[in-house]
């Protein structure tokens, strides 16, 4: 099968993180993953939700959206048909979720780190990329809490990285990191999340057409394990680490 850019099954796109690309943010990254850019800055609240006040543990979370011309056609702001879409729901809580699973919340301290995923342009697996940026705007906040005495030095709070990836099965054959063209005409498509030491933190599975078997899973996921690898030193580069 040739791919619609040439790349061969198990290539990422072109992948690009800007840190530090919001002066105002605690943290912040611009990530291109090809012609999908999404912008994440991390904002960090003296403060913890009121169910976790005195807890001694501190809280991560995320917001997700996309701009009106994110896409080929405006689409209205959600904020003024006055509700949020379950699609903007579910991908803010996948975010949180895949984030609080490499912190260590009782060393934050009662501190609430928010980060804002904002798509400016969209072409497939923006789910993906803003989990991806997301990470490294959470470091860099943490890293700016230290500075300010907000956590001591010393804390560690960040117990391991974390990228995700989709994955899906076009025209028969597993691939890797989908464009909308892709993703528009898979017969399967699923988003991974694997942290830094090569766990799952989540995967999220689809068959559009037909069921797939065993050996189709484990081949997505042995490519998307090798994604995320491949992400994950993008990150390190991005953070300098």
């Amino acid at each position: 099968m040739t791919r619609p850019d040439g790349r061969a099954n198990d290539e990422l796109r072109n992948v690009t993180i800007e840190p530090g690309w919001s002066e105002q943010a605690e943290g912040s990254a611009l990530i291109s993953f090809g012609s999908t850019k999404v912008l994440c800055t991390a904002s960090v609240l003296p403060k913890v939700p009121r169910w976790m006040t005195g807890s001694g543990r501190g809280w991560v979370t995320a917001e997700y959206a996309m701009l009106p011309r994110s896409t080929n056609e405006r689409m209205d702001r959600e904020a003024v048909k006055g509700r949020v879409g379950g699609r903007t729901h579910e991908i803010s809580r996948l975010i949180g979720r895949s984030l609080r699973a490499v912190v260590d919340l009782k060393a934050l301290g009662e501190l609430s780190i928010t980060i804002d995923c904002d798509v400016l342009q969209a072409d497939g697996g923006t789910r993906t990329a803003a989990i991806t940026g997301a990470y490294v705007a959470l470091v860099q906040a943490i890293e700016w809490a230290k500075r300010e005495k907000r956590i001591p030095a010393s804390a560690n709070p960040m117990i391991d990285s974390v990228a995700a990836i989709s994955v899906g099965i076009v025209d028969g054959e597993p691939v890797l990191d989908l464009p909308y063209v892709e993703d528009s005409k898979a017969e399967t498509d699923m988003n991974v999340v694997v942290t830094g030491r090569g766990l799952f933190v989540e995967v999220q599975g689809t068959a559009e057409a037909a069921p797939f078997d065993k050996r189709e899973l484990d081949a997505l996921l042995e490519l998307a394990v090798g994604g995320c690898a491949q992400l994950t030193e993008r990150q390190r580069e991005a953070l300098q680490l």
